[in-house]
């Protein structure tokens, strides 16, 4: 019973709950799938890399060609704008010296006085000139008595002329020495004119009808002739000056490059810091028609009316200036110039993509663009801002600009058609929408 029962368990026991050794074709097949798998996976990885590769070779193919910008020329501005620095000054401004050495007495106009011509700005006390002017006063009159008594002598010896009494010399020197007294009278009479003028200056009056814009006169100050006030250093100041206001000058030194934009009809909008968003309208007046060797720039001076007296000698102003453009020129911008031993040069890509360095003509500077007078064509391909290791018959790769950088906004669409048309006549962009430069009104501020 024993026996059997441990049979019957050696025979259901634990070789009965193991799987069976597989038959050698099943371990084959198994054996064939493994390592088809791995050849497969191997080939895929193979296949991978080399895509990879030929992908990253191709990458670099492309990117060891330089990215280019192109842009065309452009027609020249249909009208040049041009903003200077300019200085306004009164219509007349005078400084007022001292004619007379003295003290000052008192001074009547403080700054920013209204005056009329004439009007009394000060008094000048000057003790030694009034004693001068009595000495000549009295020298006047001692002439005076002298030239009566020689008119006297000389009717007297007149009188005994072609008698026994006196000889002809004697008459002739009688009338001789009464001319000479006439003429110490005349003599007399314009000293005591000069001291009655410099009397005059006494009383320091206004020009003309202005305003006073300094005054360095106080009562006590010593003043000298001609001098004006002498300070503790002994330097000399004007004791006022007087600006005539109602009409304005506008002096501004233009660019060499812009001087063609001068001319009678020449017109210019001034701002100035004092009051912002406001624009005043200045007109031609003179121009000095010869440059500054040094500046080289022309003076050139505008007028404006200024009845309200709102603007101020030599304040600060900005001019902007507008004069008509020639549409017939090519223009590009400043950054498509290549400067280089050659010459000024340009970089134009043909169209298998190849650049071609070419020498071109500038002409007049419009600001952030140059007009191109020869060397270029309204339809070649420029590159814009080429790099300086750029060569001749390099290969490149032409790309589109980067929006907001070389490619302009779009433009919104116009709500009407005079909209339209009013915005198409103001807008001025740096690019138009084929990435080419627009025609740019010049100026430098």
């Amino acid at each position: 019973m024993s026996a059997q029962n441990y049979g019957s368990h050696d025979q259901n026991g634990p070789h009965d709950s193991q799987t069976p050794p597989p038959s050698p074709p099943r371990r084959k097949l198994a054996l064939v799938l493994v390592g088809g798998a791995a050849v497969v996976l191997a080939v895929a990885g193979i296949v991978s890399r080399h895509s990879h590769y030929m992908n990253l070779a191709q990458e670099m193919a492309i990117e060891s060609i330089p990215a280019v910008q192109v842009i065309t020329p452009q027609p020249g501005p249909n009208e040049r704008r041009l903003s200077l620095p300019a200085n306004i000054a009164a219509w007349y401004q005078a400084p007022i010296y001292a004619q007379v050495s003295g003290y000052v007495k008192m001074w009547y106009k403080d700054f920013g006085a209204v005056v009329k011509a004439g009007d009394v700005l000060a008094e000048i006390d000057t003790p030694g000139l009034d004693a001068q002017y009595a000495a000549a006063k009295a020298n006047l009159n001692v002439a005076q008595a002298r030239y009566k008594l020689a008119q006297i002598t000389a009717k007297r010896w007149k009188a005994l002329q072609g008698t026994q009494a006196v000889s002809q010399q004697e008459v002739d020197v009688q009338a001789a020495n009464a001319e000479a007294q006439k003429a110490q009278v005349e003599a007399a009479e314009h000293d005591v004119e000069r001291y009655a003028a410099l009397e005059g200056f006494k009383r320091i009056v206004a020009p003309f009808d202005g305003v006073v814009t300094s005054r360095f006169a106080d009562v006590g100050d010593y003043v000298n002739a001609g001098r004006g006030d002498v300070d503790a250093h002994g330097n000399a100041t004007e004791l006022f000056s007087v600006a005539d206001v109602h009409a304005m000058r506008v002096f501004v030194a233009v660019p060499q490059d812009y001087a063609d934009i001068i001319s009678p009809r020449l017109e210019a909008d001034l701002e100035v810091p004092q009051y912002p968003g406001r624009k005043f309208k200045a007109r031609f007046l003179a121009t000095a028609t010869a440059f500054n060797a040094s500046t080289r720039t022309v003076t050139t001076e505008l007028t404006l009316d200024n009845k309200s007296g709102e603007l101020w000698p030599n304040s600060y102003a900005t001019a902007r200036f507008r004069a008509p453009g020639d549409t017939n020129m090519l223009i590009l911008p400043e950054g498509a110039l290549v400067f280089r031993a050659e010459g000024t040069q340009v970089a134009l890509v043909d169209e298998t993509d190849h650049v071609h360095l070419v020498n071109v003509t500038v002409g007049t500077n419009l600001g952030t663009t140059l007009q191109i007078l020869s060397g270029v064509k309204k339809t070649d391909r420029i590159i814009n801002n080429p790099s300086a290791g750029l060569l001749d018959g390099q290969k490149v790769r032409v790309v589109k600009g980067t929006p907001g950088y070389n490619m302009p906004p779009k433009k919104p669409a116009p709500a009407n058609k005079a909209e339209g048309e009013s915005a198409s006549q103001d807008n001025t962009r740096a690019m138009p929408e084929d990435n080419t430069p627009a025609a740019e009104a010049g100026g430098r501020p």
